[in-house]
């Protein structure tokens, strides 16, 4: 697949320009190898899907790329070409790094309102700024009329929109996506595409996780297919997403 696979990244050598970067990067489990030898460089402006089937390794590579989990068999994360591979996840956030979690996780007792503000302390140490910052944040993902509401009470497809505020509160640079149009209809999954693109117009950086090809299809610049932990193929939703084999390994019978 040597026609679509971008040339790996040198283990310990960031690319110049890049602003999120793992060279090398391996993570085991009790002797399982979940992500192996994975090198991606995302550049600023861009966005990037990263797709494979189930078990590939996609969630535990974000989980190594935001702090989550570390490397325990080589390899390093950079940002902005700085090495930040054993940085805890709230200094992560601090300099610019946000996400989302496939399994949605607001504080259920708490209101919208709260769980925003929560997110936005990391870059407000006031009160009263957090808020401001929490206040906007949700009039741009369409939850303004709902910040007094509990929660845990949201149906998912507002649980999803308060995930991506609550993202959004901490003011990445980078915005790393799992899976956050998982179980929306197709009025929902439009309007999702509408929202990253206008914060992708406003200047962020996304990378996200996305089973459904006809949102990486829409929304993505560029693509990379992992494989039992390992990149298959990497460049333009175009060409990765008609290879033969990436149909084989991601899609089956389907296209």
């Amino acid at each position: 697949m040597e026609q679509v696979k971008e040339q790996s990244v040198d283990s310990g050598r960031p690319t110049p320009g890049a602003l999120l970067e793992c060279t090398s990067v391996v993570r085991r489990f009790a002797g399982m190898v979940a992500v192996s030898n994975v090198s991606i460089a995302v550049h600023p402006g861009e966005i990037l899907a990263i797709i494979g089937p189930n078990g590939a390794g996609k969630t535990t590579l974000f989980n190594l790329l935001t702090g989550q989990l570390r490397p325990n068999g080589g390899g390093d994360i950079y940002f902005r070409g700085r090495r930040i591979t054993h940085l805890p996840v709230h200094e992560r956030a601090k300099i610019g790094l946000g996400r989302t979690f496939q399994i949605v996780r607001p504080l259920p007792d708490l209101t919208v309102f709260e769980n925003t503000v929560m997110g936005a302390f990391a870059k407000n140490r006031l009160r009263k700024d957090a808020e401001e910052k929490a206040l906007q944040v949700l009039e741009e993902v369409g939850l303004a009329d709902m910040v007094k509401q509990r929660a845990g009470d949201l149906p998912l497809p507002q649980r999803k929109r308060l995930e991506v505020a609550r993202a959004l509160a901490t003011e990445p640079d980078v915005l790393l996506l799992d899976e956050v149009m998982a179980g929306l209809n197709p009025t929902e999954i439009g309007s999702a595409i509408d929202l990253f693109h206008r914060l992708h117009g406003e200047g962020k950086t996304l990378v996200l996780i996305e089973h459904n090809l006809k949102v990486v299809r829409t929304l993505s610049r560029r693509v990379v297919v992992l494989d039992h932990g390992a990149e298959l193929a990497a460049g333009t939703p175009a060409e990765v997403l008609d290879h033969p084999d990436v149909v084989r390994a991601y899609l089956g019978n389907r296209r």
